[in-house]
């Protein structure tokens, strides 16, 4: 009896501080070691994270802060034709010794530049001849152009841009973006209207054919980055469109070794490495049907993913996935810190390995060589599998609170997608993270941050389409005030298709 209840007492207190240990571990969780976005982080996790990033930086004593020798600026410069000149009082008296400057002789004058936008309310107004029928005397008026309505009166590019940055960039509501645009324009326009420019635009860009133009353009694309963040939906049924990618489905998808959320809307960003391209997709959910879907069917190139197995079924039609070493890091530090000891070790071994195959990637391309060094590569690849084979052998039989130890799942998970992680090593237009499409994935997690929802799938969509809309046209040259009149006169601006081959 005695013996029982001891062992039952060890295997009480055995559970405790593996129970203990996954607490520390949460605790410890922040955005260097997890998915854990900054924003959730709290003072003492974010206070950490900027010490151990200081620490980690190989910076120079005597390197002062700020920007460096030969760092392009982007501070104003003077306009050699100013729109107006004007000249100021000379001075009365010397700046140094207060001397009377009345009749001194002149000097080399100076200048000061302002650069300002005026607001200047502007009101057009198109007159539309009307013909009388000689056969049956009816009165046919001309069509007016673009943006005019016959017999109404309608804002033009300006405002309607106002409302749509204010929405869709400033994340203002309604409500506080007419009233925004009142106090710097002198226009009482309605909450009403500013929601109508913004569903007028989606519209508009869908029936100009924007979506099929994204759509075309980055899948001639040889490279691809990928990421999905979740979102708040207060209406979630999805579209006929959205529902019947997820029909019949189901959830087995995991993300960074933890089980995927799948069920819940979420917004979907599909971008070039170079951010050329951008576009954001609205999901009804995370399951691999919506996920696969939004990858243009015609892309046959690598694609830059993070972990989530959603994607692996697009390798029946890609040439490859990279996994972002950014979350294969941040996964290694967690595991780094749960010890004992040195014996996690290991996970700091692979990050050490990433950070030498991205050097030598990075010098190869310097170079201009198109491929690593056979030697080079093969060391790498023997300290990846060494390391990641202790990490299996070391924490097999580890006891965890749930499941398997979070060291063992890593380790595997390394050995099973080992030609994923390491792929920017033998193809050097892969780029080793995601990091441009989590980028991406900002805008959403910032519009939630700041209104808390949609209202509904249909209100995500077209929040989305314009935000890939404007996103891309920026990144091609185009300001948003263009972007939005193009769009207002019926001829949206496209990106370059590509070239028939």
């Amino acid at each position: 009896m005695l013996r029982a209840a001891q062992e039952a007492s060890q295997d009480v207190i055995r559970r405790l501080e593996l129970r203990l240990a996954e607490v520390e571990r949460r605790l410890a969780m922040d955005s260097s070691n997890s998915g854990t976005p900054t924003s959730k982080e709290g003072i003492s996790a974010a206070e950490g994270r900027k010490a151990r990033q200081r620490s980690e930086r190989e910076r120079s004593k005597d390197r002062k802060p700020g920007g460096q020798p030969g760092h392009q600026g982007k501070g104003l410069k003077r306009d050699p034709d100013p729109d107006e000149e004007k000249a100021a009082e000379p001075p009365a008296e010397c700046r140094s010794c207060h001397a009377a400057l009345a009749g001194a002789a002149p000097a080399e004058p100076r200048w000061a530049q302002v650069i300002d936008v005026g607001i200047l309310r502007k009101v057009t107004e198109v007159l539309l001849p009307g013909l009388a029928c000689g056969d049956c005397g009816t009165v046919t008026h001309a069509p007016p152009p673009p943006g005019f309505h016959a017999g109404s009166v309608a804002y033009g590019p300006v405002l309607n841009a106002a409302a749509v940055l204010l929405s869709c960039y400033g994340n203002v509501p309604a409500e506080r973006s007419a009233q925004l645009i009142a106090m710097l324009t002198g226009e009482d326009v309605s909450p009403g209207w500013v929601d109508k420019a913004v569903a007028r635009m989606s519209e508009r860009l869908r029936a100009g054919g924007f979506d099929e133009a994204m759509a075309a353009a980055l899948a001639a694309e040889d490279v691809l980055a990928a990421d999905e963040t979740p979102v708040n939906v207060l209406d979630k049924t999805p579209p006929p469109a959205l529902a019947a990618d997820d029909a019949g489905e189901a959830d087995p998808e995991e993300k960074d070794g933890k089980k995927a959320t799948s069920g819940a809307p979420h917004v979907l960003i599909v971008t070039t490495p170079d951010a050329r391209l951008r576009l954001m997709l609205a999901l009804a959910s995370r399951r691999r049907g919506s996920v696969g879907a939004g990858i243009p069917a015609g892309f046959t190139g690598h694609l830059i993913t993070d972990g989530y197995t959603g994607y692996q079924h697009l390798l029946d039609r890609i040439a490859g996935i990279q996994q972002c070493c950014q979350h294969v890091i941040r996964r290694c530090r967690a595991v780094e810190g749960l010890g004992p000891g040195s014996l996690q070790s290991w996970a700091a071994d692979i990050i050490a390995v990433l950070a030498r195959a991205h050097r030598a990637v990075e010098d190869a391309r310097a170079r201009g060589d198109t491929a690593l060094d056979p030697h080079v590569l093969a060391d790498l690849l023997e300290h990846y599998d060494k390391a990641a084979a202790f990490g299996s052998i070391h924490n097999r039989l580890r006891d965890w609170h749930d499941g398997n130890h979070p060291g063992y799942s890593l380790a595997t998970w390394l050995q099973q997608y080992k030609e994923q992680v390491l792929l920017f090593t033998r193809d050097l237009s892969v780029d080793w993270t995601n990091n441009v499409s989590e980028r991406g994935a900002k805008a959403a997690k910032r519009h939630q941050a700041v209104s808390g929802y949609w209202h509904s799938l249909a209100t995500l969509a077209r929040w989305c389409r314009i935000r890939s809309y404007l996103d891309t046209a920026a990144a091609h040259g185009t300001t948003a005030l263009d972007a939005v009149r193009a769009v207002i006169e019926g001829k949206p601006w496209l990106p370059p298709l590509p070239a028939a081959s």
